[in-house]
């Protein structure tokens, strides 16, 4: 009995991993040949408050929430201050902000200075669509 039991909860974790696995090793999902994913504000440049609006753009795709499996669509995802680029293969991790009930703007509080804000459209499972569709990366001064 208790052999049967050790058996069985061994099952349980192999199976409770599943999900996971399956997420490390997904495809990526084919974006459309003209995708574009773009910050319709603010303009590359500009100067603005602490707090302030950013607005996102999309062209050629649409906008699901994270967790819905549509062809051609995606959410955003924002990496501020950023120098590299994540791994375009695997899922988006927390050094982004996720956007995945599939908004399309975001009030940020940022600290004075100079600060780079770029968008990377993002999968159902959060991984970058083949080939990745990755805004140009702009540069703000927050007062």
């Amino acid at each position: 009995m208790k052999m049967l039991r050790q058996t069985a909860i061994a099952a349980g974790l192999v199976f409770a991993s599943l999900p996971l696995a399956t997420t490390l090793h997904a495809q990526q999902s084919e974006s459309t040949e003209n995708a574009a994913v773009y910050i319709v504000s603010p303009q590359d440049g500009d100067t603005v408050d602490q707090t302030f609006t950013v607005v996102f753009g999309l062209n050629e795709m649409g906008v699901a929430p994270a967790g819905i499996e549509m062809p051609e669509t995606g959410h955003h995802h924002l990496l501020i201050d950023k120098d590299g680029m994540p791994a375009m293969n695997q899922p988006l991790g927390g050094d982004v902000m996720h956007f995945g009930k599939g908004q399309t703007q975001v009030e940020l509080s940022l600290e004075p200075g100079e600060h780079t804000l770029q968008l990377i459209l993002g999968d159902h499972l959060h991984i970058p669509h083949n080939p990745p569709v990755v805004s140009e990366k702009i540069t703000v001064t927050v007062e």
